[in-house]
């Protein structure tokens, strides 16, 4: 046994030792700051455990805790997608090109709650919320303003926005049409992650049943004509938000990952058509190690049951690709610039985890969204550890670690555990029915309380080391009523100068589309070329598909 062991581990160092030569590294000359040259892997001296290809491996190899690249950062930094959105398209624009020219390299759209609950600008809900917590965006004649002068076959650009993410990326992608853009050159991600709508942030519209038939409807569309394209995003953010612990986080969001798997085989696709173009979505918040561990947990067991569970032949359906976002719930508005090194340190996490891309949060995001000036700080923290830090110089340079290798571990075996109560309970969609996600995190959530106001956990600021003269005041952004006015002037202009007969046609269309249970998408679009408003699109959508409506919990 011990010379097979030794064996694999050979063949297997040899495979990675050829994947790496055969990439195209950063210029950089990877050594520390005092001159030491750094190799571009580290490995056990001599005989490795008996489990070390089982569980760590090496990166670019099954099972994949090292990362999903043979080079990882040596090659390519992660992609620094700063998120953003406020006020009008214009407005947001201009935030855009200003990141642009700051070295962001990937584009992150965050949209206002009329348009994340499909809502036009103009409609009676909508009031007093018009572009306060992200951009307005009411139809396809917004979306050209939003990517006037990007262009988008060189830009990547991800949408944060699920109940009716069919009609923005259908507004997405007519905008890639009119600038001469072919659909299949088109990178980025959707976010389209319903499921953890019911369980955590409830922007919902159609019951869960329904949701899921748009979101394989859009799986389908997309796997054909934009190969390069992240459809879903399966979001474990927003979960830790809501105040789950890291084992829920990782476990809810990989389950929802595979009853996404489960819906488009159901649905008639091969799991090699689809799942490479999965892509995940976590939270790093400010348990360092915890969130590391985490991590390397995800890939490891996301490769296991797409390779043994779905029997997944191409090995980029095992590969777990996935963005990080700082933790928008640890910020504080007492000393409000703490929160600079709060997210330092949630990227060096992220970073150490080996994430694809990172949003870095703005010291004053609990307050109000960010001004540019903050923007600027927290992308710049991002190039701090890129540049500054060294830990983009070797790959996986925790690997090995007593600690975190036991963590891993440990946060491993706690998912398998919610795997398998998910199951018992007949799946994801029964269990969201049951209640049993909501009761899960609103417990961990509760306990986490009773210790900050215990003082069995210190958060700086809030429950211990208190500036008893006052926080000081920071600059921060606001957004005027008169965006809302010029929002709904711009809506009743485009509705004016549309024909109204082309519109109608289309949303007719789309009507007999989602009763006959026909693939929605190319009816999406020929109502998104129409303008046909959100607003139009999605109760046209509700016609046919009802509302949800979340029954009592608690």
């Amino acid at each position: 046994m011990a010379g097979d062991k030794k064996k694999l581990f050979e063949e297997a160092k040899k495979r990675w030792e050829e994947a790496f030569s055969a990439s195209k590294l950063r210029d950089s000359d990877f050594e520390t700051m005092s001159g030491i040259p750094l190799e571009p892997l580290y490995m056990p001296e001599g005989e490795p455990s008996d489990d070390y290809m089982e569980k760590i491996g090496f990166p670019g190899e099954y099972p994949y805790t090292r990362g999903v690249h043979a080079s990882m950062y040596r090659s390519r930094l992660w992609t620094m997608r700063m998120f953003a959105g406020f006020g009008s398209a214009k407005d947001t624009n201009e935030r855009f090109k200003f990141l642009l020219g700051k070295g962001n390299t990937g584009l992150s759209i965050a949209f206002d709650m009329p348009t994340l609950m499909g809502y036009d600008s103009d409609a009676s809900l909508s009031l007093g919320e018009v572009g306060r917590c992200g951009v307005a965006i009411s139809s396809l004649a917004d979306m050209e303003v939003l990517f006037e002068g990007i262009p988008l076959d060189t830009v990547s650009v991800s949408m944060t926005i699920n109940g009716p993410s069919i009609v923005l990326l259908a507004y997405y992608m007519i905008v890639a049409e009119k600038q001469g853009v072919p659909f299949d050159k088109l990178r980025g991600t959707l976010q389209n992650d319903i499921l953890k709508e019911y369980i955590a942030q409830k922007e919902y519209i159609f019951p869960p049943r329904p949701s899921m038939r748009i979101i394989t409807d859009m799986m389908k569309y997309c796997t054909e004509k934009m190969p390069l394209y992240n459809t879903i995003s399966i979001s474990g953010y927003h979960i830790r938000e809501a105040g789950s612990t890291a084992a829920q986080e990782l476990a809810f969001t990989l389950a929802d990952g595979f009853a996404y798997a489960d819906a488009a085989i159901e649905a008639g696709m091969n799991i090699d058509d689809f799942a490479p173009r999965l892509s995940f979505f976590f939270n790093s918040h400010s348990d360092f190690f915890e969130e590391i561990a985490k991590y390397r947990a995800a890939r490891r067991i996301w490769a296991r049951h797409m390779k043994e569970r779905y029997k997944a032949k191409n090995e980029r359906s095992w590969l777990m690709r996935f963005h990080t976002q700082t933790a928008g719930v640890s910020l504080t508005a007492q000393q409000p610039e703490l929160n600079i090194a709060r997210v330092a340190l949630q990227a060096l996490a992220g970073v150490l985890g080996g994430t694809q891309s990172l949003h870095t949060n703005s010291m004053d995001e609990t307050l109000a969204l960010p001004s540019a000036r903050a923007a600027e700080i927290a992308l710049r923290t991002q190039q701090i550890v890129a540049y500054e830090s060294g830990v983009a110089n070797t790959i996986d340079p925790l690997a090995g670690s007593y600690f975190v290798e036991a963590l891993t571990d440990r946060l491993e075996k706690e998912a398998e555990s919610y795997f398998e109560r998910i199951d018992q309970l007949g799946g994801v969609i029964p269990a969201i029915e049951e209640g049993y996600f909501q009761r899960e995190i609103a417990r961990s959530a509760y306990e986490f309380q009773k210790k900050l106001e215990s003082n069995r956990r210190i958060m700086v600021g809030v429950n211990d080391f208190i500036n008893e003269d006052g926080d000081s005041a920071i600059p921060l952004l606001e957004i005027m009523t008169e965006t809302e006015n010029e929002q709904n002037d711009s809506i009743n202009r485009m509705r004016e100068s549309r024909d109204e007969a082309r519109v109608k046609k289309a949303l007719s269309s789309l009507n007999r589309a989602a009763v006959a249970e026909e693939n929605i998408m190319p009816h999406v679009l020929e109502a998104a070329r129409s303008y046909a408003t959100l607003g139009e699109i999605i109760i046209c959508l509700k016609e046919a598909m009802g509302v949800y409506i979340e029954p009592a919990i608690f």
